[in-house]
Formats: structure tokens, sequence, C-alpha cells
């Protein structure tokens, strides 16, 4: 078996299964979100809005995320920022009219705060207790997991609501990060130090680090090519107008992304082991392609929920291969604090995506045309990935 070596190590195995727990819970309440939404009448700014809630952390946390997780011990802080989870999860049942969209917001953004925390946690511990080969495959191992929580908590988040509706949705999510922290309380993890320093400090020497060495910054600005990949308004936006006539709105936005998030699961399996940084902007271009013909179906809910399976074969492959490449090029004293810089600049990135859909489709641009300047954007950035398939090394050794 391929991924053999993550199972068999307690501590990658305990983390796996935290991860798949943590992200489950997070996907299994956006149906139920979106849903809510849709019911209570909110416009497509207010839908965006919402969505730049879960995503908006990663972008005002860089600064001091990578200080948080090395100067807080690890399992320490994960252990709070699950319970910080659980906390918010329970509070979405305050929602139920217009009115406390602010309160879902905010709710929504100290949820997503302390998921932020975690990912960032977990993706800059892994290095510092695995390497090689079998880091690049704990990598394809979380994005086959991100992937495959996608798409059966959307399907099963969908199913949830349309039977239990958003309270008891809301409830099977808050036991989801519990079962999480009673894995997490079990784990033996070793306490790995750090130097002290203050955050000012830190946030001077890694923009050194990151000056003196450029390839970083290159490396950055291909993985947050994935971050245009901000679906979740639009689907939101088609199951509203087009969808609904067919199927219930929880459903149509569960199923078709259960659709692509297959396709998410399936990507690193297929292309994980040929993929190299002198073919990868062939996958980019090939992303952009899928974007652009779904763009043709996507007000057709059957076309669009086998089109979209497309759409996201390739999208996991860019992620888990580029974030590989960070891992392999950044020095371990600094990575905690580059994996931080990095996630900012893939969530500005679907961000600025996110707000730029709800703007334009209140001002009445088709989604179709939305999505069309998504694909061909994708065009740019494997250009870019073209020029660089002979400067960054896929097997750089990190000093110690």
């Amino acid at each position: 078996m391929k991924y053999s070596q993550i199972f068999k190590n307690p501590i990658t195995r305990g983390l796996t299964a935290i991860q798949f727990l943590s992200y489950f819970g997070t996907v299994f309440s956006h149906v139920a979100i979106a849903s809510l939404l849709v019911k209570l009448g909110a416009g497509a700014d207010m839908i965006a809005m919402i969505f730049i809630a879960i995503l908006l952390p990663s972008l005002v946390l860089a600064p001091v995320n990578g200080y948080i997780i090395d100067r807080f011990e690890f399992k320490k802080l994960i252990l709070v920022l699950l319970v910080v989870e659980m906390s918010m999860t329970i509070c979405f049942m305050m929602v139920n009219s217009l009115e406390y969209i602010w309160l879902l917001w905010t709710f929504l953004f100290i949820r997503s705060i302390a998921g932020t925390i975690i990912f960032t946690a977990e993706m800059s511990y892994l290095p510092k207790i695995i390497s090689g080969e079998m880091l690049k495959e704990a990598n394809e191992v979380h994005s086959i997991i991100w992937s495959s929580t996608f798409a059966f908590g959307m399907a099963l988040g969908g199913l949830s609501t349309y039977y239990f509706g958003y309270i008891g949705t809301f409830m099977i999510d808050f036991s989801f990060y519990v079962i999480a922290f009673f894995v997490m309380t079990r784990l033996p993890i070793e306490i790995i130090r750090n130097k002290s320093q203050s955050a000012w400090s830190a946030t001077k020497e890694v923009f050194g680090y990151i000056r003196a060495n450029p390839k970083t910054v290159r490396i950055m600005i291909l993985h947050s090519s994935v971050g245009l990949t901000a679906f979740d308004t639009i689907v939101t936006l088609l199951a509203k107008t087009e969808y609904k006539y067919v199927i219930a709105v929880p459903l149509a936005i569960g199923w078709i992304n259960f659709s692509r998030a297959i396709a998410l699961m399936i990507g690193p399996v297929i292309f994980g082991k040929h993929i190299k940084m002198n073919n990868l902007w062939i996958i980019i271009v090939l992303q952009g392609i899928t974007i652009i013909l779904w763009s043709f179906v996507q007000y057709d809910f059957y076309l669009s929920f086998f089109s979209m399976f497309f759409v996201g074969l390739f999208t996991t492959s860019i992620w888990s291969f580029t974030y590989y490449l960070l891992q392999q090029n950044t020095d371990s004293e600094y990575l905690g604090r580059v994996v931080s810089y990095n996630d900012m600049l893939f969530m500005a990135v679907s961000v600025g995506m996110t707000y730029a859909i709800g703007k334009m489709a209140n001002a009445g641009v088709q989604l179709s045309h939305i999505s069309m300047m998504m694909g061909a954007i994708f065009f740019l950035a494997a250009f870019y990935a073209f020029i660089l398939r002979d400067k960054i090394a896929t097997d750089a050794k990190k000093p110690n």
C-alpha cells in the first residue's frame, strides 16, 4: 500500500485521524450555512461575505500565526483550538434571521481562526518528525483527506440539512470536534522546543529569510493559484436560481460539491507519482480548461454535476505538490512562519476571488462568464510555472 508508512507511524496516524475529523466537521456545516442563507433571502454580496469569513483568518493571521505555532506546545495548542471550534459550532444555532447574520459571520470567523492555526501547526509539525518521500506522501494523504471529507461532508451535510434541519446538522457537526479532541488527548506527541523570540523579531527574521530566498516567493505564488478555485459562492447562487427547480437547495449544493470532491480525492492518487516541476504547468493548463468547460454547462444541474468532477481532478495535485516544494525548499527553523505567509497569500487569492464573484454577480455579470475568467487566469499561472520549470528543486535538502 502506497501510504502504509503514514498509517504505521502512531503519531502521523493520529494526526491523520484528527485532520479527518476536524475537516469533516468544518465541511459538514457548510451546506447547512449556505442553505440557511438561501432560506433567509440573503443576496449575492451577503453570501460572498459569509464565505469570506471562512477564508479571511489565514489572511489576517499570517503575521502572528507562525509565532503562535513556534511559541506554544503543539499538543496543548491543538486541544485549545478544538475547544474553540466546538464552542463556535454550538453558537451557530443562535442565528435564525438576517438581522443576526453579523453573529454568524463572527462565529464563522472565530472558528476559522482556530481551524487555520490547526492546519498551519500540523503542516509545520510534520516536517519535524518525517522527511523525504514520506513527507511527500503525507502531503498527498492530507490533500486526499481534505477532498474526501469535502466530498462526503458536503453530501452527508446536504442530506442531514434536508432531513434533520439546521439545528440537527450543527449538533452532529459539534460531535466530530469532540471526537477529534479525545483522539488528540491520547497522542504521544513529542515536545519540540523552538527558540524564544518576540513576535516582531520573528516577523523581521522570516521576512529577511524570504527576501534572501526568492524561490520561496515563487513557490508561494504557484501554490496560491489553487485559491482561484473558490466556487462556493457560484455553486450557492446556481442552487438558488437554477438547481432549485430540479432538486432541493441543500441537496444541490451538497451533490455538486460531492462530485468535485470525489475528483479531488482521486487526483493525487492518479497524478501524484507523475507530477514534477517540469510538467506542473501542464496540470495547471488542464485545470483552467476544465473550469472553462464547466462554465458552458453549469446551468444544467446534471451536466454541472458531471463536469465538476473534471474540474476537481487536478486541484489537489497542484496543491499537494506545491506544498511539498515549499517544505523541501525551506529551512525547518523558518518553516512554521513561511507556511503561515504561504497560507496568507493563498487565502488572499481566495478572498479576493470570492469578493469579486459576489460583486460581479450582484452587478449582473453571468455566472458562466465569471467562471470563464477564473479558468483563463490559470493559463497565466501555467505560463509562470513553465518559466520556473528548471529553477526550483524538488529534492532540496534543508539544513538542520
